[in-house]
Parts: C-alpha cells; sequence; structure tokens
C-alpha cells in the first residue's frame, strides 16, 4: 500500500507538472504571437486578446497547479487581489482620454517596476527567515557559509531595476500630465547621477558578497536591504527629473525595458519560464524601441540621459526668426483644399488634446470624395508616447495605409499642395536643420516647408513641448489657421461642404 501511494503521488505530481509547464509554453507562445501581431495596427487588438488569453492561462496554471497545499484563505486572498487590480485597470483603461494614455502608460509601467521590487524584497524575507535560517545565524558568523550568488543577484537586480523603474514613471507621469512641467536641473546634475548610480551598484554587489547580512553590534541583521531600496528608488527620481519634454517618448520606452528586465529578474527567483519569456520580450522590445526613437531623433541614449533635451531652451524665437505672421480664415482655406490634388495632414498632440481625430477622419473623407489625393505624415516621436498618433488615429478608423512614416514621406513633399499640421510642433520646426544652437538641431523632422502650402492649427503662439519657438511659422509659405482643432476642423469641414 505505501508503495502504491508513492507511486501514486509521485504520478501525479508529475502529471501536475506537465501540465503547468505546459501551461506556461501556451503563454510563452501567445506572448510572442501577440508581440509580432502588434506591429500591425490592423491586428494590433487581436494580439492583445492573445496575449491576454496565454497570460490569463499561465495564472491560473499557476494558482491550481502549484506544488505544496494551499489554504482557502489564501485562495480568497487571492482572488480577491485579481478581482480589485481587474476592476481598478479596466475602468482607469475605459475611461481614459487619448490625451492621458502617455500618462496612464507610464503610470501602470511604474507598477510593473514596483512588483517587481516588492517581488525581490518578499524573496529576500524568505531566503533570510525561512530557507537559510541556521546557516545564516550559525555558519555566516564564522565566515564560513558561501551566499547562492546566483540566487542574490537576481534578486537584489530586480530590486534596484524594479525601483528604478517605479521612482522613473512616476516621476514622467507628473511629467506628462503638467505636474511637473518643467525639467529640474541640480548643479552639476550629470556628477550627483553618476556618484548615486555607482553608490547604488556598489552596494548592489557589496549585498550579494555578503549574502545580504552584515554583523552590527554582535548581532546579524538584514535591514540593509532597504538601504539599497532608497539608493534604487533616488537614482530614479535623479535619472528622469533633468530630462525635457521632448524626449519624454525615448524616457517612457527605457523605463518600459527596465519593468521588462526587472520581471524577468522575478521569473529567474522562481524558475519560471512564463515570467521570463515576458520580461525577456517587454524588456527587448523596449530596448529596441528605445533605439529606434533615439535614431529618429538623431541623438544617442547617452545624450538623452545626461543631455536632459529641450532644458535651457527658451520660448524666443531667436535672432535667425525674419518675417510675420499670416493668418488665414476658414473660408479660404476651404478653397485652397477643395481645389488640391495632395494634401498631407501631420497630426500632433494638439490634435489628441482637442480630440479631434474623428473630425480629421471625416475631412479626409470629405476630400477623397472629391479627388483629392490625402496621406498623413507621422514622426517617430510625435505626442507624448511611441505609437501615440497611431493609436490616436486608428480609433477614429484612418486606414493604416495612409499613415505615412516620416522618411518616406519626406521626399512626397514637394509634389504636396496643402500640408495641414495639426497640433504638431517640434517635429516640423526647420530650426532642426538650420540652427546649431537649438536644443533640438540634428533632430530629423518631417520636412513640410518643402509642400507648396503651409497651413499650422494652432490655438496660440505658444511654444511646443520642447520650450522652443518654431521658424516654420515665419516661413512665406506658411499660414495659421488658429483655434482648438476639433472646432477648426468641425468649420473647416462644413465650409467644404458648401462647396459641393
Amino acid at each position: 500500500m505505501a508503495i502504491s501511494h508513492i507511486i501514486t503521488e509521485l504520478t501525479n505530481y508529475n502529471m501536475k507538472q506537465t501540465i503547468l509547464e505546459i501551461c506556461y509554453l501556451i503563454g510563452s507562445v501567445t506572448f510572442i504571437m501577440g508581440l509580432k501581431m502588434m506591429g500591425n495596427a490592423k491586428t494590433a487588438r487581436k494580439g492583445n486578446m492573445v496575449g491576454a488569453v496565454g497570460m490569463t492561462i499561465a495564472i491560473f496554471g499557476t494558482i491550481f497547479l502549484h506544488d505544496g497545499d494551499v489554504s482557502g484563505m489564501i485562495y480568497g486572498l487571492i482572488f480577491g487581489a485579481i478581482a480589485l487590480g481587474t476592476i481598478i485597470g479596466w475602468m482607469t483603461a475605459k475611461k481614459v482620454q487619448m490625451t492621458k494614455m502617455p500618462e496612464l502608460v507610464s503610470m501602470f509601467n511604474g507598477m510593473g517596476g514596483a512588483c517587481a521590487a516588492l517581488i525581490s524584497l518578499i524573496e529576500f524575507n524568505h531566503y533570510y527567515h525561512a530557507e537559510y535560517p541556521k546557516v545564516l545565524m550559525g555558519a555566516a558568523l564564522t565566515g564560513e557559509y558561501h551566499p547562492p550568488y546566483g540566487f542574490l543577484l537576481a534578486i537584489f537586480a530586480g530590486l534596484v531595476i524594479g525601483s528604478i523603474s517605479f521612482s522613473g514613471s512616476v516621476i514622467a507621469y507628473l511629467k506628462l500630465n503638467g505636474t511637473m512641467n518643467k525639467p529640474v536641473r541640480l548643479p552639476a546634475y550629470n556628477i550627483i547621477n553618476l556618484v548615486v548610480l555607482i553608490a547604488t551598484l556598489g552596494f548592489m554587489a557589496f549585498l550579494v558578497y555578503t549574502g545580504g547580512v552584515m554583523l552590527v553590534g554582535g548581532q546579524l541583521v538584514s535591514y540593509f536591504i532597504y538601504v539599497l531600496l532608497a539608493l534604487a528608488i533616488v537614482y530614479g527620481v535623479l535619472f528622469t527629473i533633468p530630462i525635457g519634454g521632448a524626449d519624454m517618448p525615448v524616457v517612457i520606452s527605457l523605463l518600459n525595458s527596465f519593468t521588462g528586465l526587472a520581471a524577468a529578474f522575478g521569473g529567474f527567483l522562481y524558475d519560471n519560464k512564463v515570467m521570463l519569456t515576458g520580461g525577456i520580450l517587454v524588456g527587448s522590445a523596449g530596448t529596441l524601441l528605445t533605439v529606434i526613437m533615439c535614431k529618429a531623433m538623431n541623438r544617442s541614449l547617452g545624450s538623452v540621459i545626461f543631455g536632459a533635451f529641450g532644458a535651457g531652451a527658451t520660448a524666443a524665437a531667436g535672432p535667425d526668426v525674419t518675417g510675420s505672421i499670416k493668418d488665414m480664415g476658414v473660408s479660404d482655406l476651404a478653397v485652397l483644399m477643395n481645389y488640391s490634388k495632395k494634401v498631407v495632414i501631420v497630426p500632433g498632440y494638439g490634435l489628441a488634446v482637442a480630440q479631434a481625430q474623428h473630425v480629421i477622419h471625416e475631412l479626409e473623407l470629405l476630400l477623397e470624395e472629391r479627388g483629392v489625393e490625402v496621406k498623413y505624415a507621422i514622426h517617430p516621436v510625435a505626442g507624448r508616447m511611441p505609437g501615440h498618433m497611431n493609436v490616436l488615429l486608428a480609433e477614429s478608423n484612418v486606414s493604416y495605409d495612409k499613415l505615412v512614416e516620416m522618411d518616406d514621406i519626406n521626399p512626397e513633399f514637394e509634389q504636396t499642395d496643402v500640408v495641414l499640421i495639426v497640433g504638431a510642433n517640434d517635429v516640423v520646426n526647420p530650426a532642426a536643420k538650420s540652427d546649431p544652437s537649438s536644443p533640438i538641431y540634428g533632430m530629423p523632422i518631417l520636412e513640410v516647408d518643402r509642400a507648396k502650402n503651409v497651413i499650422v492649427n494652432k490655438r496660440s503662439m505658444n511654444a511646443g513641448y520642447a520650450g522652443i519657438d518654431n521658424l516654420l511659422f515665419y516661413d512665406p509659405k506658411c499660414s495659421m489657421f488658429f483655434g482648438d482643432a476639433k472646432k477648426a476642423l468641425t468649420e473647416l469641414v462644413a465650409e467644404l461642404k458648401t462647396m459641393e
């Protein structure tokens, strides 16, 4: 009986482990498939759902196929937390406006980093109080204890990276929602940041070497992990706080990669394949996107982090600005667009603020009915986060085929009759090509000044997110179409309809 019972138990255990591994395999495959599908606006929604299904399978597999007994109370806490998080996340995502999407992404990313840091704290607590109590309290005092360096490295690396991602994302959130609308530059902030970073990494290495514990007053203590936590949080703040507005898309991508990397270390801690796969995918995708964004701005990652792009720039036009501002009324603009053969629309953050994406799609359809070719020029860093304009226009059912990237659309501007810029600023500023003193000098831009006519829709003459004046406004071919984007475009559509 005893032997048959043992065989049964082993069989049940192996079966459970096999099913759990299959769940993790399904989760990993769906993550990869979902990420691939998110590369295209037409399949992005489906890809998101595929990834969510894989995550659900992995979560429930872990809960019900976990080795060991779990009490009903623990199950209640687990499902209560899942329900609470689901409700909060669902309601927040449903209610958020498109203008607030970058803030939401930043905050969700920060929560991911915080979770990774908490995992590290919990696992270190298990390591100290449960798994190695005799070794720590005995052999460590005599110097005979050799810590599991790989395990501790995963704990402390996840703690540091997750904490940096959390505090950095909080600062990014505050910058994006306008609470911290100006970069803060401490004296010699690069040196301060470097010192804090070296201190954080050095202290982490020391804790790994010592096993995370030290002898203080004859007592073995482990609270130095909280010192490391504080150092990492401080560095996350110092890392993000001096970065100017125009670099926020790059920063969001970078912090996203940090969160993925922290989650991957959690996968190492638990020997959890799906956590490892998900973390690696998020980390690598965020890193690649960061590199792409930097390339689009013609800047190195180092210059973004240490250069504080846009800081110190002023809204003054500068000595090179000459000419006057021309204002165009809705009737004149309607006539101009009605008799054009090709129109290119450049969307920017102002379009999102005004929630004018549906109106601009109506304008596009109206022009196409009259034989006008309409395209959208998308700059890689337009908006407040990577892909912001693509998501915004997809919401109004703009065909993905009409969204043309910067490198592809720039050669077409010379054959374009009208460029309509709605809420964009820095990504069309010729100062990036002509003014070496400009903080955006060298950044590739949409070369709209090569078109026959340029119309800029803005609410006012205020500077863009980088805080500098736009030389394009003084170009003889440029006219300003002032007003809230939604209201102004609605009037333009109404005026065009009267010309049928």
